[in-house]
């Protein structure tokens, strides 16, 4: 898989920061989790830095998937040109002052974006498991990051994101297994299946109640802000998810 990464903001990074970062982040999927998951991908920055994407440029798509990096968190701008020139073609937004309110480095954004593009284009997998309450079996969305996404760690000096392995997605606990890269202990334990660790969260789809709920630890208002932010702005791929609808807001 090869992922087109295009430059929208507006001089906020220069080519040179954001290729040090994709080759950090291309070194983090080739030797962590290409080796876990089987598959992976490799970021190549195309085009030229752009004050607005006005056009289409061919030039700009030589790849199987879209990242856009963006200084402010303009849904509409990405939403519009994607759907006119690149529809059907899976694609993330990175934005850049997004990190910043969230207190978070732009290339552990970067880094956390890329992996689950790679994880799930589409943005259409869902895992079926026992819900949190126990009761009933609902669907969790296929997110790799979004569960440690408080937990970074260096790549060649580049700060990345942390992420869950594919035993994180299996009906029952992994008796001292490793759900996660880092293997973070919290509370004395790494992340359980379908559990997320301080910061984080998991958005799943109750088919009972119809709605979309999230997992998030109790008294954690790290990932209550994250989630109330992302909502507030429209941006995550949970927005993609609950509309049913290409959505390139993350």
């Amino acid at each position: 898989m090869l992922i087109t990464v295009i430059n929208a903001t507006r001089g906020r990074l220069s080519d040179d920061q954001l290729q040090t970062a994709l080759r950090a982040v291309n070194r983090q999927v080739a030797d962590d989790f290409q080796p876990y998951w089987g598959f992976g991908a490799t970021l190549r920055l195309v085009g030229t830095p752009r004050s607005k994407l006005r056009q289409v440029d061919l030039r700009d798509m030589r790849g199987d998937a879209i990242l856009y990096v963006y200084d402010e968190v303009r849904a509409s701008d990405a939403d519009g040109f994607h759907m006119s020139w690149f529809r059907g073609v899976p694609y993330g937004v990175v934005y850049v002052t997004l990190a910043d309110r969230m207190s978070e480095d732009w290339t552990v954004t970067l880094s956390h974006e890329a992996l689950e593009l790679i994880a799930d284009p589409e943005t259409n997998l869902l895992v079926q498991a026992r819900g949190p309450k126990g009761r009933r079996n609902v669907y969790y969305w296929y997110e790799v990051c979004d569960p440690v996404q408080n937990e970074s760690y260096l790549v060649d000096g580049v700060r990345v994101s942390n992420f869950v392995l594919p035993a994180y997605f299996t009906a029952g606990e992994e008796v001292n297994g490793r759900n996660d890269f880092l293997g973070t202990r919290n509370a004395g334990r790494t992340v359980r299946s379908f559990g997320v660790n301080p910061g984080g969260y998991l958005g799943y789809y109750d088919p009972h109640t119809r709605k979309t709920e999230y997992v998030i630890a109790p008294d954690d208002p790290v990932a209550a802000a994250r989630k109330a932010l992302k909502g507030r702005l429209k941006t995550g791929r949970g927005t993609r998810r609950r509309s049913g609808k290409p959505d390139p807001r993350r």
